[in-house]
């Protein structure tokens, strides 16, 4: 696939090289406090990094998981997946590494990934499910104009306990409208 440019994020596939900056994400507790798993270690990075790479070579992909660069840098600083969760629907789910928050990564990497949904995979309904504390993705998706739809009780178990997630959806007449 070739890479999705926005405004200030690119979203390319997985490499193998990509560890370092994977493990910058998915092994800090600042960042996975705020994701549906807790950190990974090295080893367990390492083999989740390459089952993407591997995974996203499938003509039938079970999902779209990229990594976030800055156009220009090709090193990755988050990533953002949408997954399937129905006919015409997917969720929406993204990470950006610590030392890069507050530079709006998220945002445009979403809006690219929305993009993408909505005019080349022909979505009709991308949803979300942050949690309660998360306030700076909230922010994202209200940003991006999603809608609240309700709370899910005890939806992820993660960091030794249960947590409940907001739920916010947005649907492509919507999307249109916005773009």
């Amino acid at each position: 696939m070739d890479p999705l440019i926005g405004d200030g994020t690119s979203l390319r596939e997985f490499r193998l090289d990509d560890l370092e900056a994977y493990l910058a994400i998915v092994g800090d507790d600042r960042v996975t406090n705020w994701l549906s798993f807790d950190s990974r270690d090295r080893a367990a990075a390492q083999k989740a990094l390459g089952n993407l790479v591997e995974r996203a070579q499938h003509e039938d992909r079970p999902d779209y998981l990229l990594a976030v660069t800055r156009p220009d840098d090709d090193r990755m600083v988050g990533f953002v997946r949408l997954g399937p969760t129905g006919v015409q629907a997917a969720h929406l789910g993204y990470a950006i590494a610590a030392d890069h928050w507050g530079h709006g990564y998220a945002t445009d990497a979403c809006r690219t990934m929305l993009r993408f949904a909505f005019e080349t995979l022909d979505l009709h309904r991308v949803s979300a499910a942050i949690g309660p504390e998360n306030l700076a993705s909230i922010a994202v998706v209200k940003r991006l104009g999603f809608t609240y739809e309700g709370r899910i009780r005890h939806h992820v178990f993660t960091n030794g306990g249960w947590r409940d997630s907001l739920l916010y959806s947005l649907l492509a007449d919507e999307w249109a409208g916005r773009e």
